[in-house]
């Protein structure tokens, strides 16, 4: 029923309109009282468990970073069948992000462009939500992005990534540098090497025993994603997480003038996951075996989730297909897992 829900009612909706009203109802449905059913009907019926970062995952498949901001809907993503839930982007000051409209559908596409600027509401408001879910029984594992507030220079971006990991780290399974988001001036920049070696032997060391991982944008060049997966083979991290929204607007399937309209922004959804694989193949070139290597991309099937688990993803994460699959997706996942590992 969800595809005519959305063809007829949800699709003619404000996008970020739409996205609150979903986020509402999975908010609630831990304190509505049948979280717990819906669970059961949506979690792997096989083992389909991980063991990375020191954590034990139900399923592979988790929600990427900018669904729930705000670590407000952990306890109900998890109940959809989500094995972890990656909170944020968080920063060290609350800010609304852009103006709106700043989300933007390209149905034809199955992708969504996004500028909405890491709007949340600071790593301290986030902070106790965090502690009552991590203290809730049966919970999802919880990842926590972290990103530069808008309001700090660049040259300033370390001290500002160390008041999150310092208040975050500690309510956190594993932590996010998050350095390749496009909606936030300068902050792809940190991607240079030189800026990027520092920034995580800062936050690193801030992170104490807390897993750490570093967010990649699919727009780096091979030899830059081959250089970044040595610095954090060599710093010591824990992963990469490839990747995030893309720049890219080519072999579009929607119209020019549409996505034109839609403006500035990174794109997620389909016409990312050629890229993201690739990027993915050539992050597990370069580094160990163990080091987790979570993708992200372009991801909507139980069968693109394999074919990322195949090509050496620890992990994958989805985002955008969540608008277009409706709240079943993680369990749609989570059974076609289970068929595919049965025929294997």
């Amino acid at each position: 029923m969800y595809p005519l829900l959305f063809s007829l009612v949800l699709s003619k909706l404000d996008p970020e309109r739409a996205h609150h009203l979903a986020f509402g109802v999975i908010k609630a449905l831990p304190t509505a009282g049948f979280g717990r059913l819906v669970h059961r009907y949506t979690r792997p019926r096989t083992d389909l468990s991980v063991q990375a970062l020191g954590l034990h995952f139900d399923t592979p498949f988790g929600v990427a970073a900018g669904f729930d901001k705000d670590a407000q809907a952990v306890i109900g993503l998890g109940q959809l069948g989500f094995g972890h839930i990656e909170v944020g982007t968080l920063t060290a000051h609350a800010q609304p992000g852009n103006e709106q409209p700043r989300l933007f559908r390209l149905v034809p596409d199955r992708a969504v462009i996004n500028r909405m600027g890491f709007n949340n509401g600071g790593a301290d408001g986030a902070r106790e939500r965090l502690r009552k879910a991590r203290a809730t029984a049966g919970r999802p594992v919880i990842g926590v992005n972290i990103g530069k507030s808008r309001v700090t220079a660049v040259e300033d971006a370390t001290a500002d990534y160390l008041i999150s990991a310092r208040a975050l780290a500690p309510l956190a399974d594993y932590l996010v540098v998050n350095v390749s988001s496009p909606n936030t001036p300068g902050l792809r920049g940190l991607q240079e090497l030189e800026l990027l070696r520092p920034l995580l032997s800062a936050v690193k060391e801030a992170c104490g025993p807390t897993p750490l991982l570093v967010k990649i944008a699919p727009d780096l060049l091979d030899e830059e994603v081959v250089k970044i997966a040595g610095l954090v083979v060599e710093l010591g991290l824990d992963g990469i997480i490839a990747t995030n929204t893309t720049i890219s607007r080519e072999g579009l399937a929607t119209p020019a003038s549409v996505v034109e309209a839609a403006g500035a922004g990174g794109l997620s959804g389909a016409p990312l996951a050629a890229r993201s694989l690739a990027v993915l193949r050539l992050i597990r070139q370069n580094v160990p075996a163990t080091l987790c290597v979570i993708s992200a991309g372009g991801v909507e099937t139980a069968a693109d989730v394999a074919e990322r688990l195949d090509a050496g993803a620890t992990l994958v994460q989805g985002y955008t297909a969540f608008l277009y699959r409706g709240p079943l997706w993680a369990r749609q996942i989570n059974r076609g897992l289970d068929r595919i590992r049965g025929t294997r």
